[in-house]
């Protein structure tokens, strides 16, 4: 079993110390979908959710909820971002949602892609509630990451 990183031996929440870390180009992408009525992706599709722009407001909050990760989940280091990009992308069923986080720094940007995704969920939960309450959200989830001492790792596609 691998060691826990973010506990010290008395078993206390600690921030692990990244510093001796090489500085590398890091990406993460991350997706989750939100089920939606026939009748909201018709509103998304022509544009006339009640509450204005539902796809706009999720995409700049998923942008916010990568800016903001460290804030939201304790132990995340805070890191500059290079490039955060919110795809949200209307199907039959509700809207597919992609994030894609880049950095150089000493640790990955999992957890942001990760927020992004979550963060632009819950706006377009927020924007469609009042025509379908019964929104899910659901399978959020890293697809992939690049960089740092692991390299390349991707969700298998079964």
């Amino acid at each position: 079993m691998s060691e826990l990183t973010h506990v010290d031996e008395t078993g206390a929440a600690r921030m692990v110390d990244v510093s001796a870390k090489d500085v590398s180009a890091r990406t993460a992408t991350a997706t989750g979908r939100v089920l939606l009525s026939a009748e909201v992706v018709s509103l998304l599709r022509s544009g006339e959710v009640p509450k204005g722009d539902a796809l706009g407001v999720a995409r700049i909050a998923g942008i916010m909820g990568a800016k903001r990760t460290p804030d939201l989940i304790p132990l995340c280091h805070p890191i500059a971002l290079h490039g955060v990009k919110v795809t949200l992308d209307v199907e039959d069923w509700g809207v597919a949602i992609t994030c894609r986080v880049k950095t150089a720094d000493r640790t990955g940007v999992e957890m942001e892609a990760l927020t992004a995704v979550s963060v632009a969920a819950l706006a377009l939960f927020d924007m469609v509630k009042a025509v379908d309450p019964g929104a899910v959200i659901t399978d959020v989830r890293v697809e992939e990451k690049l960089g740092g001492k692991t390299g390349r790792w991707a969700r298998d596609a079964s």
